[in-house]
C-alpha cells in the first residue's frame, strides 16, 4: 500500500466498540473482498472491504476476521485468518503478511492461516449460541454479484443451521458513522491531498485541453502524495455536461466561456474525501456565472452551519430546499407563482437543484450512518448544493466536508481549498 501505516490502536479502539455491542456467548465474522476478474488472466485491482478495514486494518484478500469476546480459549477471542505467504507467492505477487506484520498492522495476536479456518471455525462455533454475520444493509446499496461475504453466509448457515444468526450491520452502521481522532487525521490528510490536485488543476486549466487531461492532472498529484487514488470515480464535466449528474466519460474539450463541474477527492488509507469545485475554462467569470455561483455558495455556507448536534437530516434538507428557493427567485429561474403551485413531494426548486446536499462520509465516500437518527458530534458530512440550467449549458455545485462539533459550527476540512471567485480568478491568472 502507498499509505503510511495506521497505528494499530485505532483498530484496537474499533474492535472494542464492536465488542461492547454484540450479546452474550457471541462470535462475528467478517470477510476480505474478492479480486473481481474481467477475462482471460485479468483482475480488477484489490479493493479491501471497508468492514474488515475499519476492524482490523487489513488491507489484503482472502483475509478474514472472528471476534469472539467469551471464547474458553484466550487466543480464540480475537482471531485473523491469512493467505499463507510463501516464497513462490513473493516473487510472483509480492510478499503478504506475514503473521508478524499482521500483529503489528491490527493488534490482534492469534494470527493462523486460512488452511486451519474451518478446523478453527467448527471448534468455535460448538461454543457459542449467535453468529453475527456481515450483510451490506447501506440505503444506496443495489449489488447483484455474489461477494466472498455472501458465499460465507451461504456456507456457514447451511452447516451450522441450528444457531442464532444476528446481523453485523445494525452496530457497524452507527459505530462507523462517528468517528475517532485518528480517522478524522486520515480523512484530513485526504483532503489535503486534494487541496494539492485542485490548485495543481487551476494552473493547468485552459481553452482547450479536454477533461480527461484534468483527470490526468489530479492522479498525477494524488499519486505522489501516497493516495490510494481516487475516492470514487472522478466527474469533470464542462460545459453541458456538468447538468449531468453522474457524468464521468470525461472525453469532451473544454471551450472558452464554459464553466467545468469538478466532483473528485483522493482517497487516503481507504478514507475517502469528497470535493466539487466549479471553475471557468478561461479563467474568468461572466456575470451570469458569477450570479449563479455565488447562490450556490451562499447555500452552501448557511447549510453548513445548520450541521449542529441533533439535526435531523430529513428536516435539514427542508430548510436547505427553502434557502435554494429564494437563491433561484432571485436569479429569475423560478417565480412565486411556480412556488404557489408547486407539487409539495416535488417543490418547485428540485428543477434546478434535483439531489441531497449531505452524506455521510468516511471509509466510504457514501458512508455509513441511520439518516432517521440525529446528528452527533464526530460525524463527518458533505454540503454540496447545486444549481444546474441546461438550457445555459451552465451547471455549478460546491462541496466541502465538515465534522460535526459539540457546540459551535463544523469543522471544515477543506477550509484551505480555494472557493471564493476572487482566489480562483487570481490562481488562475497569475
Amino acid at each position: 500500500m502507498k499509505y503510511l501505516a495506521i497505528d494499530n490502536n485505532l483498530f484496537i479502539k474499533n474492535r472494542k466498540k464492536f465488542t461492547s455491542k454484540m450479546k452474550p456467548n457471541s462470535l462475528a465474522i467478517f470477510n476480505s473482498n474478492d479480486i473481481y476478474p474481467i477475462s482471460a488472466d485479468s483482475t480488477l485491482p484489490f479493493a479491501q472491504h471497508r468492514d474488515i478495514f475499519y476492524l482490523s486494518g487489513v488491507d489484503q484478500e482472502e483475509s478474514i476476521l472472528v471476534i469472539f469476546p467469551e471464547a474458553p480459549k484466550k487466543e480464540h477471542r480475537e482471531i485473523l485468518f491469512l493467505r499463507e505467504t510463501n516464497e513462490h507467492i513473493a516473487i510472483w505477487e509480492g510478499e503478504k503478511l506475514t503473521k508478524e506484520k499482521a500483529f503489528e498492522t491490527s493488534g490482534i495476536k492469534s494470527v493462523f492461516w486460512l488452511k486451519d479456518f474451518d478446523k478453527v471455525l467448527f471448534e468455535i462455533m460448538t461454543q457459542v449460541e449467535n453468529v453475527y454475520l456481515n450483510t451490506n444493509e447501506h440505503y444506496r446499496s443495489n449489488v447483484e454479484t455474489e461477494t466472498r461475504e455472501d458465499r460465507f453466509i451461504k456456507m456457514c448457515k447451511k452447516k451450522y443451521p441450528a444457531h442464532t444468526y444476528l446481523r453485523s450491520q445494525p452496530i457497524l452502521q452507527r459505530l462507523r458513522s462517528i468517528k475517532e481522532p485518528e480517522e478524522i487525521a486520515l480523512i484530513q490528510k485526504a483532503c489535503d491531498i486534494t487541496e494539492k490536485g485542485f490548485r495543481r488543476v487551476l494552473n493547468f486549466t485552459k481553452p482547450n485541453v479536454w477533461e480527461y487531461e484534468i483527470e490526468a492532472e489530479f492522479i498525477y498529484e494524488f499519486t505522489r502524495n501516497r493516495s490510494n487514488g481516487f475516492a470514487y470515480t472522478p466527474i469533470i464535466a464542462s460545459g453541458y455536461n456538468a447538468n449531468v449528474l453522474h457524468y464521468i466519460e470525461n472525453n469532451q474539450q473544454c471551450k472558452d466561456g464554459d464553466i467545468i463541474l469538478m466532483d473528485v477527492g483522493s482517497s487516503y488509507g481507504n478514507y475517502a474525501s469528497d470535493m466539487t469545485r466549479s471553475i471557468p475554462v478561461s479563467g474568468k467569470f461572466t456575470d451570469r456565472q458569477k450570479d449563479v455561483y455565488n447562490a450556490v455558495l451562499r447555500v452552501k455556507k448557511a447549510a453548513a452551519k445548520m450541521l449542529v448536534p441533533r439535526t435531523i437530516w430529513a428536516d435539514y434538507h427542508i430548510e436547505v430546499g427553502k434557502l435554494m428557493t429564494q437563491e433561484l427567485i432571485g436569479l429569475g429561474l423560478l417565480t412565486k407563482e411556480d412556488i404557489k403551485n408547486e407539487d409539495p413531494s416535488w417543490p418547485a426548486y428540485k428543477k434546478y437543484f434535483m439531489h441531497g446536499t449531505s452524506h455521510h462520509m468516511g471509509l466510504d465516500t457514501h458512508d455509513y450512518g441511520i439518516l432517521t437518527e440525529p446528528m452527533q458530534a464526530g460525524m463527518v458530512f458533505t454540503v454540496e448544493p447545486g444549481i444546474y440550467i441546461p438550457e445555459e449549458n451552465l451547471g455549478i455545485r460546491l462541496e466541502d466536508d465538515y465534522v460535526i462539533q459539540e457546540k459551535g459550527e463544523p469543522i471544515n476540512l477543506m477550509a484551505n481549498i480555494p472557493l471564493e471567485i476572487e482566489e480562483i480568478e487570481a490562481l488562475m491568472n497569475k
